[in-house]
């Protein structure tokens, strides 16, 4: 009976300490995400599982290319993935089928290569107006844009309503990735 109290005891040792690391982990550092939809295909597929770090952009804004985690501005109880395609204080405009972003650097405007996307898709929107972000603001776009519901129809996201960035793909195994900087594809800002 002493056994099996003691084997009792070291499970319980065991249970508490990795809650103890596992839970500040999961709640504080990284959060897994269940990729739902065709919005950013070819990039995620529906049904993979990635895992998002939340602690980055505590640190560090947010960078135009990357693919971001963040709450449906119109419904916060729900999670939705893309891509920053404009930064705070910077103007964008769809026309033609292209992405331009107006900004200091670029005040006549710098067409957005955009070799993420299938066969060259091209960018439509109903309005060819050029939207002027906040100073907190981001525009975003799914990669898949035939198939996506982003900044186009639910205007920009703000940065609080952001949750972090693609770190890792961990499902399916055969594709299997780690997001570095390197990853994401450069601007001229």
């Amino acid at each position: 009976m002493r056994k099996f109290f003691l084997f009792v005891w070291e499970i319980t040792k065991i249970v508490v300490i990795s809650l103890a690391i596992i839970l500040p982990v999961r709640y504080y550092l990284i959060q897994p995400f269940y990729v739902k939809g065709a919005s950013m295909e070819p990039t995620f597929q529906d049904q993979e599982y990635l895992i998002v770090d939340e602690i980055s952009y505590r640190f560090t804004p947010p960078t135009r290319g990357q693919v971001i985690v963040f709450r449906y501005p119109l419904d916060p109880q729900e999670y939705f993935i893309k891509r920053i395609i404009a930064l705070p204080g910077e103007s964008v405009q769809i026309k033609d089928g292209q992405v331009i972003i107006f900004n200091v650097t670029h005040p006549d405007g710098l067409v957005i290569n955009e070799t993420y996307l299938s066969d060259n898709i091209p960018t439509y929107d109903q309005s060819t107006a050029k939207l002027t972000l906040g100073p907190q603001e981001y525009f975003v776009l799914g990669d898949n844009r035939g198939a996506s519901k982003d900044s186009r129809s639910f205007g920009a996201v703000n940065g609080s309503f952001i949750t972090g960035k693609v770190l890792f793909r961990g499902w399916p195994l055969n594709k299997v990735t780690i997001f570095n900087q390197e990853y994401w594809p450069q601007y001229n800002n």
